[in-house]
């Protein structure tokens, strides 16, 4: 039994670590990589799927779990037959020229995307999306179970166990009090200060990385550039992410590195005696999306860190046009009904996710034609936030998500919102001092809290076991509602 587990996980290493690699030539191409470098690049990933989903799928994979008594397993052990049982059976429903036509249309797809975002012209890329759709509709096809929905096939892959009949009637319940709380806001107004001046971009990545140091991001197994679409990518020792700088407002930078901190650190301090097995791996996209918001929201965007934030940003950057903490905390949490998802309050935030969520499962669905995305883009936009489209860079072009064939992920920037909000609830009451360490620009106790609790534990545990039997109860919406209630109303004060 000991020598069938460890030949297959000496396998499954093999499997993951070109898995990394993947995610190597893809980073290479939203970063660096020349321009006309596109269709090699097809070539590169479509090669790479190849090898990967013959290892993937070889019959051994089976023979060896059949050879495991896995009752006789330490519960690590079991967890990780469990995870790599669950990524065969993945990949055996898949046929091979499906996986590496998948691999070559998303590769294809984040070029087009990228090239009809700057046109501004959502026909450019409706050819390249409308291939995809009909492949990853294939794909559910395959590795549907019984009658559940196509979709629910695909987001199962992001949130394992979640489904769309659990999802909706949870968007529904914030719909509710989010838009409330909008309308509440828009009677009684905010303080309207505004963030001003010129911020050279060369100043803004510096202070990026020097946002590093306090979030506790390790250069040494990372580094930061810049994409159209910011992400992070890699794990273990090595860890990169991307920003983006408008000369005009530096926040958009500040908080897309933060965001994206959140996703690295988390990678960074997954126990590394388990890097290249299942375990070694995050626990779910929600869990992953917990990390990055809540780094963003409820430690960013809070009181207590801009007083740190302040001094900073005027030691970097000057006059911006803000006389005090309390004013920086007002203006970078100024609400506004905007186009930008990455660039939304909080208050609209999951707003955006709600609407993407219900259009992608319509497209799987086969309830809505790619050819009438873009419209059914803006009616849905006006209907939900009382505003017009101006442009699909503004609106249907504006994620790179559904290019890159990413349906089902949506769904969990709003799960890790929910996530976030009840880990940090969690994570106050164990530390009444953690807005005073937040003020001084001290993070190591809400960042060892996450590494003990979240980030070490990997994949050890199925997504919702691990929050929790950390929180104590089945995570709900609640803490998430009420942080927003006591955050927004409480600035009507300052």
């Amino acid at each position: 039994m000991a020598d069938a587990y460890e030949t297959l996980l000496s396998y499954t290493a093999r499997s993951m670590a070109l898995d990394e690699v993947a995610g190597l030539i893809g980073w290479d191409q939203e970063t660096v990589m020349p321009a006309l470098g596109g269709p090699q690049r097809e070539e590169h990933a479509a090669a790479l799927e190849e090898a990967s989903h013959a290892r993937n799928t070889d019959p051994r994979i089976a023979e060896w779990l059949d050879g495991i008594n896995e009752a006789g397993l330490p519960p690590d052990q079991a967890r990780n037959i469990a995870l790599i049982r669950r990524r065969y059976e993945r990949a055996i429903a898949i046929p091979a020229d499906l996986s590496i036509a998948l691999a070559r249309q998303t590769t294809a797809g984040q070029r087009i995307w990228a090239e009809a975002r700057a046109a501004n012209d959502f026909s450019q890329f409706s050819p390249a999306l409308t291939k995809l759709v009909a492949l990853k509709r294939e794909e559910a096809a395959c590795r549907r179970k019984g009658e559940e929905p196509l979709y629910d096939v695909l987001l199962d892959t992001y949130e394992p166990g979640m489904t769309s009949a659990r999802l909706t009637p949870l968007f529904e319940r914030l719909r509710g009090p989010l838009s409330d709380l909008r309308a509440e806001i828009a009677e009684r107004g905010l303080p309207s200060a505004k963030l001003s001046g010129h911020f050279p971009k060369a100043a803004q990545l510096g202070f990026a990385h020097a946002l590093a140091d306090t979030f506790g991001y390790n250069l040494s197994a990372g580094r930061i550039d810049t994409a159209v679409h910011p992400f992070s990518s890699g794990s273990g020792r090595d860890v990169r992410i991307t920003t983006r700088v408008d000369e005009e407002d530096p926040a958009g930078n500040i908080f897309s590195t933060i965001h994206e901190m959140g996703h690295a650190v988390y990678e960074q301090n997954i126990a590394g005696e388990n890097h290249l097995q299942p375990i070694g791996a995050y626990a779910s996209m929600g869990v992953h999306e917990s990390q990055s918001r809540l780094f963003e929201n409820q430690i960013g965007r809070s009181r207590a860190f801009a007083e740190w934030l302040f001094p900073a940003m005027k030691d970097a950057f000057g006059d911006f046009g803000i006389q005090s903490p309390a004013g920086l905390f007002a203006a970078l949490n100024h609400v506004e009904t905007g186009f930008i998802r990455t660039e939304a309050d909080e208050v609209h935030y999951n707003l955006h996710v709600i609407l993407r969520y219900n259009l992608e499962r319509d497209i799987i669905e086969n309830r809505l034609d790619v050819s009438d995305l873009e419209e059914a883009w803006n009616t849905r936009f006006a209907e939900d936030f009382g505003r017009k489209v101006p442009n699909p860079a503004k609106g249907v072009l504006q994620d790179v998500h559904w290019s890159v064939g990413y349906f089902g992920y949506f769904p969990t920037y709003t799960i890790g919102n929910i996530y976030a909000g009840e880990l940090y609830a969690t994570m106050a009451a164990a530390h009444p001092e953690l807005e005073a360490d937040i003020a001084r620009g001290d993070l190591s106790k809400p960042l060892n809290w996450l590494h003990t609790h979240i980030h070490r534990p990997g994949a050890t545990k199925p997504p919702e076991d691990l929050i929790t039997d950390l929180i104590g109860h089945a995570p709900t919406e609640a803490p998430l509602i009420s942080y927003l209630q006591n955050k927004f109303r409480g600035l009507y004060a300052t």
